[in-house]
């Protein structure tokens, strides 16, 4: 019995013992750790801290004396706001604006979605004659080019037919007639960044032009592309001995709204450049009719009736479809900054939600329905247009960081689509030129924004300590300084993935 009375006060005197030595550690380990946790914050803090001073030094520039910066930073993460500056403050978001024009695109209309042109007929196809007439209903595609038209053709001609008795239309009945967003600008043309908007587009609905100097006194010699009676040329150039020479003008008498290309001035013969631009043009759904025109009668098929614009009769028989995927455009529209691609997404989602004829103030209330999921009014800021084109837009800083936060944290399965369509620094698009002999290089996915004294730029970084960040820095209120403060930018972005 006193063996057993030991033996029980044993074990309890080591039970008691093994419970302070778990207690005491469980202290220090606690202790430790919270000593580690405090640490780590504070080297967090003293990181951030030290960016902030970092980006002090570039905003106090002089430069920023008569010019608006606004910034805001935050690391994705570790959830933390890591700077702040005017990020409230509304301003023009120019090309930004396809930002929020891309998610509200992606979460409307889907991943999946594809833009898609099709092909009807009226009447019967017997032997080699369709006998009726032929059809082209725009879907909005912005990525059409006269490839397209060709393959279109191609699958016409390999159902056997060699000729149309009737005639061929375009129908743009999905789009409303309003051919410029709100806002966008008179004297924007003839630039190809003001295109003309249809439901039925081919090659950004623009035209190049290429000028070369031909002998002494005699004109310029002229090509463009593609090669289209749709519009004229009117050569008023000269080639001269090179110390005579002026500027070469091309450009195209918009002021009397007619698609006649104006060439004039004079270039030494002795000039071996080639004078090149390229020149929006109205009327871009009869544009796709002169050259679906023009190829039909190259691949050997006759019609008869002039092309004409006409709504899709009723019990037609459908043929075929073009298509172009939504990554595509989006891609065009972040990495090239492509403003018809754009516009092209409102609508699409216009038509969508509303039917046709779509009006791009149904599409904006996509934009503004994304503003609102994101936690914000979208009462307080001005949407004009979907390309940001329009000086009527109104956005500020916080709203764009907080629309790259909304797409990585609350919608992870379109995350990659999203980031993958921006332009990468030193790479492709817009920011093929920026960036290249830096550490940003390969790394800082964004979009530019471009206007006359506005230069912003918002997207994603990764830091040198593996986190991903988002930024969106706008500059504007400048007079010929666009490069200056791409500089800025390029500086921040810099500071940015050297962050750790």
């Amino acid at each position: 019995m006193k063996n057993v009375e030991g033996y029980n006060f044993s074990f309890k005197k080591y039970l008691k013992s093994s419970f302070i030595k778990v207690i005491l550690f469980s202290i220090f380990f606690l202790f430790n750790n919270n000593i580690f946790s405090q640490s780590e914050t504070r080297n967090q803090k003293s990181a951030s801290s030290n960016l902030s001073l970092e980006i002090e030094t570039i905003v106090n520039d002089p430069f920023f004396d008569k010019t608006i910066i606004a910034i805001d930073i935050f690391d994705l993460t570790d959830s933390t706001s890591l700077y702040q500056k005017n990020n409230q403050l509304l301003l023009r978001p120019a090309s930004n604006m396809k930002l929020l024009t891309s998610a509200s695109a992606l979460l409307n209309l889907g991943e999946h979605y594809t833009f898609k042109t099709d092909l009807y007929h009226t009447g019967v196809i017997e032997d080699t004659i369709m006998y009726g007439d032929l059809f082209i209903v725009g879907g909005f595609d912005p990525m059409l080019m006269t490839t397209d038209i060709d393959s279109m053709i191609s699958i016409i001609k390999s159902l056997g037919i060699k000729k149309i008795s009737g005639g061929v239309y375009a129908d743009i009945s999905k789009k409303d007639s309003i051919y410029w967003g709100r806002g966008w600008m008179w004297d924007d043309n003839p630039d190809p960044g003001a295109p003309y908007l249809s439901s039925l587009n081919v090659n950004g609905n623009a035209i190049e032009v290429f000028a070369n100097t031909a002998e002494i006194d005699s004109p310029l010699i002229i090509k463009i592309n593609p090669e289209t009676k749709f519009v004229k040329v009117a050569n008023n150039s000269i080639t001269v001995d090179s110390d005579e020479s002026e500027e070469i003008l091309i450009t195209r008498d918009w002021l009397n709204n007619k698609n006649i290309i104006l060439i004039s001035g004079s270039a030494g013969k002795d000039q071996s450049h080639e004078y090149s631009s390229k020149i929006n043009l109205m009327y871009p759904e009869r544009y796709f009719l002169e050259l679906c025109k023009e190829k039909l009668a190259q691949s050997g098929i006759t019609f008869y009736k002039p092309v004409d614009v006409k709504n899709l009769e009723q019990n037609s028989v459908y043929l075929t479809s073009i298509y172009h995927s939504i990554d595509t455009v989006l891609s065009f529209v972040n990495k090239d900054s492509d403003n018809l691609s754009a516009e092209m997404l409102i609508y699409a989602m216009a038509y969508k939600d509303s039917g046709a004829p779509a009006v791009a103030d149904d599409g904006l209330a996509a934009v503004k329905r994304l503003i609102d999921s994101i936690g914000f009014n979208s009462n307080d800021y001005s949407i004009a247009d979907g390309s940001g084109v329009s000086h009527y837009n109104l956005l500020n800083a916080e709203l764009i960081l907080a629309t790259l936060k909304y797409m990585y944290y609350d919608h992870k399965s379109l995350f990659n689509l999203f980031y993958n369509s921006l332009a990468v620094a030193g790479v492709d698009g817009t920011l093929k030129n920026r960036m290249k002999n830096t550490s940003a290089l390969n790394n800082v996915h964004a979009k530019t924004g471009t206007l006359n004294g506005v230069s912003n730029l918002s997207g994603y970084v990764t830091a040198k300590n593996g986190h991903l960040l988002a930024f969106s820095i706008l500059i504007q209120n400048y007079v010929d300084q666009s490069s200056r403060a791409r500089n800025f930018q390029n500086k921040i972005c810099e500071l940015l993935v050297e962050f750790e």
